[in-house]
């Protein structure tokens, strides 16, 4: 496949995978002009997320526990930031939430702020259940969607985001000969927020 003019293969390399994830998800949920979108967990995935909601004309707003993160989050273009599924509620709830955590009782706690006929978005998760309250569901006309990379035509919207200067990976860059100190600060948790491999041999 070929890249979209000017954009760099460090800045490509991640959207193959986590931004072709999050755009995909969005898409996936079908947002209406008027309605709002939330994302889940500003990692990795998130980043992005609130990147791409914001950059296709939705307000935004990020579900984050880490208050450190704030201003990078508003730099990020989420309109409004709120800490659990309560604060979501309280500030007039979604329509959309991108599940990108990798918390799935962050995830449950959200929905707490889906309006009716919302629709949730799992992205991320841990390998344990997803605690959802069939009340939810019924009262609210709650859907739960899983997502991942649903369709090349999204790969193409993805990659144009970035291309265009409307979306920008956040990412530690490391040479081919330091593939392992990537790979335990991967393991560690430690990368903020993708790592990429630049093969300089060549």
């Amino acid at each position: 496949m070929l890249l979209p003019d000017g954009l760099s293969y460090e800045q490509a390399a991640p959207i193959f995978c986590a931004g072709y994830t999050v755009w995909s998800g969005l898409r996936w949920a079908d947002p209406q002009p008027h309605e709002r979108v939330a994302v889940v967990g500003i990692g990795g995935l998130g980043h992005l997320a609130v990147q791409y909601a914001k950059a296709a004309g939705f307000e935004t707003v990020a579900v984050s526990h880490s208050p450190d993160k704030d201003k990078l989050v508003r730099d990020l273009g989420a309109d409004e930031i709120v800490r659990d599924g309560k604060g979501l509620a309280a500030a007039g709830g979604v329509d959309v939430i991108l599940g990108t955590s990798n918390s799935n009782d962050a995830m449950a706690d959200a929905m707490q702020g889906l309006r009716p006929d919302g629709r949730f978005v799992l992205m991320g998760f841990e390998a344990k259940p997803l605690p959802v309250s069939p009340a939810d569901l019924i009262v609210r006309r709650i859907k739960i969607v899983g997502s991942q990379q649903n369709g090349r035509e999204y790969l193409y919207e993805a990659l144009d985001y970035v291309a265009k200067g409307k979306v920008r990976v956040i990412a530690e860059i490391y040479p081919l000969a330091e593939v392992n100190k990537a790979y335990d600060r991967v393991a560690d948790g430690k990368v903020r927020f993708r790592a990429v491999i630049v093969n300089d041999n060549q």
